[in-house]
């Protein structure tokens, strides 16, 4: 009995041939693609630049954010020294946070006294700026780079656990 039809050899075959076509086609320099080329070119190195301006500016907002948190993190450790052996390696993973922002770095802003009167308001105050740096950091992903996205991903699930650690520590405070 004789087959008719496609054969696989013939398929493959024919699958080959349509492959090395569409290779050979798309490597070839047709007329009028050098100016496409220098055209999109330009366009690339706009849209790298202003890239790399959005970058920036989201950097050096979320490393203010960060100062900021770092500044509140002294001030409690200031007014409360018996909160430093729980607030310091918290305070130090803020600070390496704020570095990675913005690696030129930069002294905390001065902030006015903590309005909280105990430790444990302290660091519920403390909490508080915690989530709202994190929430910062979250709502700057939408129009971050990918890289810079998953650097301030990271750095607000940190500042999610800190919220957590700082509510138990005040806690543990008030008891």
């Amino acid at each position: 009995m004789r087959r008719t039809g496609t054969t696989r050899r013939g398929a493959f075959t024919a699958t080959g041939v349509l492959a090395l076509g569409a290779v050979l086609a798309g490597c070839g320099d047709g007329p009028g693609r050098g100016k496409d080329s220098a055209r999109s070119g330009a366009a690339t190195a706009a849209e790298q630049a202003s890239t790399a301006r959005a970058e920036k500016r989201i950097r050096t907002a979320a490393a203010r954010t960060s100062l900021e948190l770092l500044g509140g993190y002294e001030q409690v450790i200031r007014a409360h020294p018996a909160t430093a052996a729980g607030l310091s390696p918290l305070r130090d993973a803020v600070r390496a946070h704020a570095k990675a922002l913005a690696p030129a770095g930069g002294q905390p802003p001065a902030l006015p006294r903590s309005r909280a009167a105990g430790a444990e308001a302290g660091l519920k105050e403390l909490a508080t700026a915690e989530r709202r740096t994190a929430d910062a950091h979250l709502a700057a992903l939408m129009e971050a780079p990918p890289e810079l996205a998953r650097l301030l991903a990271s750095i607000a699930a940190a500042g999610a656990a800190h919220v957590y650690l700082l509510t138990e520590l005040a806690k543990e405070t008030s008891s």
